[in-house]
């Protein structure tokens, strides 16, 4: 795979595919963990002569439509603060662009544009059109065959790796090709049907795996307690039942909670109640794990020599019922393992609980991150390696 940093990229056009899907608030951006992510690969392309031309998608549109509140003009905004340069905004931009030297354009979100989300090529000649040297630097999308990660790198004239998706590959292999032992794996989520591959994928991988969130609860289903009210999918617990069986066969600990943290509503105003596993009430919902469950991962925790991270093991976004995600990330950063953490929701977590710092690396995916974990290969990953072979 060729790398940005090995090519002369002195009066070229570097079009440059970076992950600025961040969080907006009436024109506010309330995360900019990711747009600082991507600044090195930026002043690295300037710094080596470059024409720079940024494109990113943001959010969900339907394609083909424009909508204001999913423009990115306000991540060109802040993008010209963090540079402390001027970042050109080009709404109309497939049709052509004139960079000068020296200068940074950001071009709308690829995501209005019909075609981007089913990889049309002749959207990706369009975008290889703009640029001399195709840069694909969004480990967040890297898992997606889109025309704005795959496409254009088949027909630019030339496409590499920018230097933030070699940095998140090398870490990741780091990680999970020659892990220390014992591996802990601890995967959150709403539903176990969008994370039951990867549970699967990890079995042979790892020592023990943590379960949380709406996953948690069809594994307490799946052990014979019972969720009453609480978020789960019924008809996966047979198969949740035959993943704790494979796990046991490979001497795999799969804890389940000891206790849990339940409300009669989901809501921010919610009562918390305290409950052993066995004694959910009808009427309660499961939205946390209790204090001894906490000291029990804590441990786990503590004698990991590598720690896999994806996913809270709460509705941490209520106070209330943040304490074991709270708990949880404390433990993974006060660890002395090697600790990989990926997700949005992840991510979120790091930045509440204030732990970046003592994460070993952090990655900018989610999606991406756990088909990196389900043993898949990203599309736009191959396809920088077809180039490279060409």
């Amino acid at each position: 795979m060729l790398k940005m940093t090995e090519l002369d990229l002195m009066g070229k056009r570097v079009l440059m595919r970076e992950d600025f899907n961040v969080p907006i608030n009436n024109g506010i951006i309330t995360s900019d963990k990711r747009l600082r992510a991507a600044l090195p690969s930026i002043r690295t392309a300037l710094n080596r002569g470059a024409m720079v031309i940024l494109m990113s998608h943001l959010g969900r549109p339907t394609s083909g439509v424009f909508e204001m509140r999913l423009s990115l003009e306000p991540v060109a905004d802040r993008l010209s603060e963090l540079l402390g340069i001027p970042v050109r905004f080009e709404r109309d931009w497939a049709h052509g662009l004139e960079p000068h030297p020296g200068e940074v354009i950001m071009v709308e979100n690829v995501r209005f544009l019909p075609g981007e989300m089913s990889n049309d090529h002749e959207l990706g000649r369009a975008m290889a059109s703009l640029c001399d040297v195709f840069v694909m630097d969004a480990f967040g999308t890297a898992h997606r065959a889109q025309a704005s990660t795959y496409a254009v790198a088949q027909y630019a004239p030339q496409a590499c790796a920018g230097p933030l998706l070699v940095q998140e590959l090398k870490a990741l292999k780091q990680g999970l090709e020659n892990p220390e032992a014992p591996i802990v794996a601890v995967v959150g989520g709403s539903k176990v049907s969008t994370k039951l591959t990867v549970l699967k994928s990890l079995l042979p991988m790892v020592d023990k795996l943590i379960v949380g969130g709406g996953i948690a609860n069809n594994f307490i289903a799946a052990a014979g307690f019972d969720v009453c009210s609480s978020l789960f999918e019924q008809d996966l617990v047979q198969a949740t039942r035959e993943l704790m069986d494979e796990a046991e066969m490979l001497g795999v600990e799969i804890p389940i909670p000891l206790d849990v943290v339940c409300a009669r509503e989901f809501s921010q105003t919610a009562t918390p109640i305290l409950r052993s596993v066995n004694r959910v009430a009808a009427n309660e919902m499961i939205l946390d794990i209790g204090p001894m469950t906490s000291s029990l991962y804590s441990r786990i925790l503590e004698e990991a020599g590598t720690i896999v991270w994806n996913g809270p093991v709460g509705v941490f976004e209520f106070d209330q019922f943040g304490q074991g995600t709270r708990n949880l990330s404390l433990s993974i950063a006060e660890s002395p393992a090697f600790s990989i953490a990926g997700g949005g929701d992840t991510l979120a977590a790091i930045e509440k609980y204030n732990v970046s710092e003592m994460i070993t690396y952090i990655s900018t995916g989610g999606g991406a991150f756990l088909e990196f974990l389900e043993g898949k290969t990203l599309p736009a990953v191959s396809i920088l390696e077809t180039r490279a072979h060409q």
